[in-house]
């Protein structure tokens, strides 16, 4: 089941709620909707194709796959691939993924560095404010390339209002970096970090950044701050 099932599904229960005439079996429908959607991302998640690849872990996916169909549903991305970086996990694990929706398949997953003061080899602490030097959680729209002070690069929109919209502003974008790789993790024992951007390998940055520029999802997450990210999701 890929994710155009997985919407259809919700809508036909959405259209069944709406026919409900009590609270009781409002109650009921509410929750079939919830474990239908459970299960529909689940069976998503385990017919991945990994490509040889480690999956991401099932809360930040099924975390990442909501709020895609949110935001496709709202005109906000277009492109059926999604982003997902995962900044509870160490940054010397290769803790960002790009999974092709309409394939099913991981296309990608690699090292990303986090905010030279969001943590040392972990990430702890986010912001969305003007140098802070720190890397922002939450959903973003990838938009335009552009050719700056780290070769190709692509410029990012938060979509999450006091969360990360001032990505633009900030200058948070994705771009390669020399201190995104194997060898910096073995002379400094921890990734290298950056301003806030989300930066990758320098030899996979062009491959990825083609794949997901113009309108495709890209999702941040951290468990501390999943509350947040969904409040925010529809604000």
């Amino acid at each position: 089941m890929n994710y155009k099932s997985l919407f259809l599904l919700f809508f036909v229960l959405l259209m069944s709620f709406n026919t409900v005439p009590n609270k009781t079996n409002s109650t009921i429908v509410v929750t079939e909707v919830t474990e239908n959607m459970a299960t529909a991302t689940e069976s998503i998640y385990n017919h991945l194709d990994t490509n040889s690849y480690v999956l991401p872990s099932f809360e930040s996916f099924n975390l990442a796959l909501e709020g895609f169909n949110y935001l496709k549903n709202k005109g906000l991305v277009q492109k059926n691939i999604l982003t997902i970086v995962d900044f509870s996990l160490s940054s010397n694990a290769k803790r960002l993924w790009v999974i092709d929706l309409d394939k099913n398949m991981v296309l990608f997953q690699t090292l990303v560095a986090h905010g030279r003061n969001t943590g040392e080899e972990f990430a702890k602490v986010f912001s969305n404010q003007a140098e802070s030097f720190k890397s922002s959680v939450g959903f973003y729209a990838t938009a335009e390339i552009y050719n700056g002070k780290h070769g190709m690069s692509l410029k990012l929109d938060g979509l999450q209002k006091g969360l990360n919209d001032k990505a633009r502003e900030r200058a948070v974008v994705m771009h390669g970096a020399d201190y995104v790789s194997e060898s910096f993790i073995k002379q400094h024992s921890r990734l290298g970090r950056s301003q806030g951007c989300p930066a990758v390998p320098v030899e996979l940055n062009q491959k990825i950044i083609n794949v997901i520029k113009d309108k495709s999802c890209l999702f941040i997450y951290h468990p501390a701050a999943k509350q947040e990210i969904v409040s925010r999701l529809a604000s």
